[in-house]
């Protein structure tokens, strides 16, 4: 079973902000990919030393043999300018460059996939080098202006040939046969962001976070400085993409093999060489948006009931149990560890799938994805860490999830790590158990009853259970119970009710807490006979 732990702190609220600024692009263009920082030196890297002798193919090695030179050497922060013409971009002027997709690479072989690039400039500063691998040689795409469409955008003088790229994306006939879609995207540090079929942008993954929770120093964003894509042949079922990481902290070398289907699959490989102690580093991190949800609504009065791109942290631990967290806009930052040892999956699932809950007919919020990271082999001792910002509006990234190790990454120690991220619309196939599918906080009071002075420390928690078995158990509903925790305070009133519109029960958890400003982690789950029928759902509160 987790360990739960909590940290309270000040909010950090601009989030740097380049990460906010390109977070809030991501809701007008389905081509951004997430949070930019700054990124790899535009400096060539120092040289790895001799390679192989005698004819080689290039693999995922030789990324891994150039992450462990360029551990050796101080990370190279500073960047050459831009050219003016990119350098004053704004959004509007940088999102009119495009690539034409005449132009799109990766189809000399008849294969399924075709490759974009994206163009410099706005918050987009520093080049990253993209390599096309035929027949086991890399061959970087130098930068031409007949590649781009630059709309109404003027570039006035000619830019340099090294000038490099922002990122680059991956099309294929993931919905239609014969049309192309986008499939997968890296741009901004080490961001990247893929879909299933019948899914639109939400959520970003990250290679790699580095003390996300601002510990003795601020946020560090690693950054792919280069990446190989191997040319695929016809009727290929996967890309292959290999990736450099350079950040002040660490090097790594990172494999991704992209599997498109109903539930796109990733498979990553990644090497790690520390530069210095990873006391806080984030592995298989995550990144999405929660503003308002049926459980928190004190931010808004849109018209919209719901508006996130995830609405809660799915995790299975070592020991199998299954428990649901219902993400939150905080009023102030606040951290959850949930603490486990070779954790079978963890990720932030979009589980609200109606439409109506939304209503919006831009956004489809009901149609972004959810995460699901599957470690592949012993992860060892660590937390399943979920760091919830507040946040304004609709626009900021403010939820990042993400596997922290407990003994910290040594310098000169290379780590070797391996999951895979599925693309997921649906979770209902995840576990066998009944899931969570609604979170309601009110007074614990009687409808249309007074509340009294002490109601800023007593809490109602509404829990919908639904799915697994529990519809067989509402012809004996007597014989369910709910089972409920707290870490403080005392649970003062609970009651179990069968809920038919869910097909399922409705738990209702009241919840004194001793005085003003502590706080508590609740959790609840359902059994019938000493048998459990559903994931534990699990919640914070601080009394006001």
């Amino acid at each position: 079973m987790f360990r739960t732990t909590m940290t309270l702190a000040p909010s950090r609220r601009a989030l740097l902000a380049g990460l906010l600024s390109s977070a809030a692009l991501s809701r007008v263009a389905s081509a951004q990919v997430g949070p930019t920082q700054p990124g790899p030196s535009a400096l060539p890297p120092p040289d790895p030393g001799p390679a192989p002798s005698g004819p080689s193919r290039f693999r995922f090695d030789e990324v891994v043999r150039r992450a462990r030179a360029l551990a050796g050497v101080p990370f190279e922060a500073t960047i050459a300018p831009l050219p003016a013409p990119l350098a004053s971009l704004d959004y509007d002027a940088w999102r009119d460059i495009r690539f034409r997709p005449d132009k799109a690479l990766l189809g000399d072989q008849d294969g399924p996939f075709r490759l974009q690039l994206f163009h410099l400039g706005f918050l987009y500063t520093r080049p990253v080098t993209v390599n096309v691998v035929r027949d086991g040689v890399p061959t970087p795409i130098p930068y031409q202006p007949g590649l781009f469409d630059y709309g109404r955008t003027t570039i006035d003088k000619p830019l340099p040939v090294n000038l490099g790229f922002a990122g680059f994306r991956l099309h294929y006939p993931l919905n239609k046969p014969g049309v192309l879609d986008e499939l997968i995207s890296f741009l901004g540090a080490s961001y990247y962001r893929f879909l299933g079929r019948d899914q639109l942008y939400g959520l970003s993954a990250r290679g790699l976070a580095v003390n996300v929770e601002s510990v003795g120093g601020p946020e560090e964003f690693p950054v792919f400085r280069e990446f190989w894509i191997e040319m695929p042949p016809k009727g290929a079922d996967r890309a292959v993409i290999y990736a450099l990481l350079d950040g002040p902290s660490c090097t790594g070398a990172f494999q991704f093999l992209v599997y498109p289907g109903d539930e796109t699959v990733v498979d990553v490989r990644c090497s790690l060489h520390p530069r210095r102690e990873l006391a806080t580093v984030g592995i298989a991190p995550l990144t999405s948006m929660f503003f308002i949800g049926e459980n928190d609504r004190h931010h808004s009065d849109d018209y919209r009931p719901e508006l996130h791109d995830s609405d809660g942290l799915l995790m299975q631990s070592g020991g199998g149990e299954w428990i649901w967290r219902p993400l939150r806009n905080p009023k102030e930052r606040w951290i959850s560890a949930f603490e486990d040892r070779n954790p079978k999956g963890f990720g932030l699932m979009q589980r609200d799938r109606v439409f109506e809950d939304y209503q919006d007919l831009e956004a489809f919020y009901h149609r972004r994805p959810g995460y699901w990271v599957e470690p592949q082999g012993e992860w060892g001792e660590g937390t399943v860490r979920l760091v919830e910002l507040p946040t304004e509006n609709e626009t900021h990234d403010n939820i990042v999830a993400s596997w922290q190790p407990k003994q910290p990454y040594k310098p000169g120690e290379a780590v070797e790590l391996s999951y895979k991220i599925r693309a997921l619309a649906e979770t209902d196939d995840l576990h066998p158990g009944g899931r969570v599918v609604n979170t309601y906080v009110a007074r614990a009071t009687a409808s249309g009853g007074t509340a009294d002075a002490s109601e800023p420390r007593t809490r109602r928690f509404l829990v919908d259970f639904s799915g697994g078995d529990l519809a067989y158990w509402l012809t004996d509903p007597k014989a369910v119970e709910i089972v409920p925790s707290t870490t403080q305070g005392k649970i003062t009133a609970i009651s179990l009710v069968p809920n038919l519109h869910v097909k399922g029960f409705r738990a209702a958890i009241d919840v004194r807490l001793d005085q003003a400003g502590q706080s508590t982690e609740l959790r609840a789950f359902l059994r019938a006979r000493g048998q459990t029928l559903t994931e534990t759902w699990t919640y914070p509160w601080k009394a006001a």
